[in-house]
């Protein structure tokens, strides 16, 4: 049975022969390039404009980075306790309060700025990941602002930063990395950023910096 072919014009009801809807005029069509033209060239500046500002956040970081380097004499080679996922519901405890290596849970922490605090257990895997775990209290309005900026600009899942809550602190912040970890008593931006910059990525599990 042969194969029905499909109309591109179907007559009006009625048998006038006419093609339902009208066919846009020259001056219609001239409009619609127009507005698709404008529309992606919004699209693309929109593109360009996050793309440099965040590659400008990031000169900036690495500025701050270079400033603090002198800090990563001070950073504290921790044991290393192993690794690996513990047996599903088993919990463990760390003989730290800001633990950088041991068994973990199976789902590590997120990349992100965080308000609660986080697992223990899923801030270890993150730290295998090849993540830098930030711990603060109460540093201050403008600390939390540049916390919450080096969370937001470095998500990979590989070499993100996270930044999580930790009573008792109170202007105090901690760093970690696998292995690693650095107190400053109170936030130092170029010193923070040298940290981060000096662990972030180079995880057990994928070093991918």
């Amino acid at each position: 049975m042969p194969k029905s072919r499909t109309r591109k014009n179907r007559k009006a009801p009625g048998g006038s022969g006419l093609a339902v809807g009208k066919s846009s005029t020259p001056a219609e069509r001239r409009r619609n390039k127009i507005i698709i033209a404008v529309s992606v060239a919004v699209a693309v500046a929109a593109i360009g404009g996050y793309w440099w500002k965040s590659a400008g956040e990031e000169r900036q970081f690495l500025a701050l980075a270079s400033q603090g380097k002198a800090v990563l004499a001070r950073v504290r080679n921790e044991r290393s306790l192993g690794g690996g996922h513990l047996l599903p519901g088993r919990s463990r405890s760390y003989p730290s309060r800001f633990p950088t290596s041991g068994s973990h849970h199976r789902v590590p922490t997120v990349p992100g700025f965080y308000d609660s605090q986080q697992l223990a257990t899923q801030l270890v895997h993150a730290l295998e990941h090849g993540h830098v775990v930030i711990y603060y209290d109460r540093p201050g309005a403008e600390v939390l602002d540049a916390l919450r900026r080096f969370a937001g600009l470095y998500t990979g899942l590989w070499a993100g930063v996270v930044v999580t809550p930790m009573p008792g602190l109170g202007r105090k912040i901690v760093l970690t990395a696998w292995a690693k970890r650095l107190d400053l008593p109170e936030f130092d931006a170029p010193a923070a950023a040298a940290f981060i910059d000096a662990y972030r990525g180079r995880g057990p599990e994928r070093t991918v910096r």
